[in-house]
């Protein structure tokens, strides 16, 4: 849905067709520890809500391209968000100068093979990579999120450098003084960001086996809402974001506090 996309206080620069924004619409999307809730308009007839989307026009090309690329970047946050946990494991590779590389063409190839080992070793494990390069050294480097791989076979595997970091992720991150939990806002967007047009290719690679997030059905809102009147959180969670979007909705992000989303998890174990 063009939609999902990321929030922004830039000035407004999109047109929305007046004639079709009639109803008022509410969506919910579930990501671990995260409760995505988006207010947006469709058009008074608009039948099939569960496909509905905004009819966004745009002034250039360039904010067409912005556009997706927001897409592209609400969609990977949803899918980190989904997968990984403070049991999950940060890691940083690099090339020593024996097998170091110049070009993504030759990185990928690198990137591929240990990715391959790693899941040959644990066939369960959800890993995503991303390559880059170093600001001051200019080096190519990748950087890696995994669950469900041990250490040493993060280690033991890599063939072609050193590792300078392997580190659980946070069970508590903070942003200006406040707790958000699980929400790996930042994290997210700094290896989304790491891609260069110089690399080509999609920006990150990720194990098939990698869990969506859970979107409910679109309803309609029954309230009038604003970034002063957020929508009820879900029970266990705090509102830590609310924004009126540049591309003409609302966006609000919830997320549970560890205790409370432990024990909502093994809830839903039972």
């Amino acid at each position: 849905m063009l939609l999902d996309v990321g929030s922004t206080k830039e000035p407004l620069h999109i047109e929305i067709d007046q004639r079709c924004v009639m109803k008022r619409l509410k969506r919910r999307i579930f990501s671990g520890a995260v409760c995505e809730q988006i207010v947006y308009n469709v058009g008074e007839n608009t039948v099939k809500i569960k496909e509905s989307k905004p009819r966004v026009r745009f002034a250039t090309e360039e904010e067409r391209e912005k556009h997706r690329t927001e897409i592209s970047r609400r969609r990977h946050y949803r899918n980190f968000q989904a997968n990984f946990g403070p049991t999950s494991i940060y890691s940083t590779l690099t090339f020593d100068d024996e097998h170091e590389v110049h070009t993504f063409e030759e990185a990928r190839r690198l990137r591929n093979n240990y990715f391959d080992r790693l899941r040959r070793a644990c066939p369960d494990a959800v890993i995503f990579i991303y390559m880059g390069r170093g600001k001051s050294t200019h080096r190519i480097h990748f950087h890696m999120v995994s669950e469900g791989v041990p250490k040493e076979v993060i280690e033991g595997k890599w063939q072609d450098g050193r590792i300078i970091r392997m580190d659980y992720l946070r069970e508590h991150n903070f942003v200006n003084g406040q707790d958000r939990g699980q929400d790996y806002w930042g994290l997210a967007n700094y290896l989304f960001n790491h891609w260069t047009s110089e690399q080509g290719g999609h920006r990150w690679k990720q194990s098939r086996n990698a869990r969506k997030p859970d979107a409910e059905t679109p309803t309609e809102a029954k309230r009038n809402y604003s970034t002063e009147k957020p929508p009820k959180p879900p029970k266990g969670y705090v509102l830590v974001d609310a924004q009126e979007t540049q591309y003409g909705y609302l966006y609000f992000r919830y997320v549970a506090m560890p205790e409370k989303y432990s024990k909502i998890r093994k809830k839903k174990k039972e």
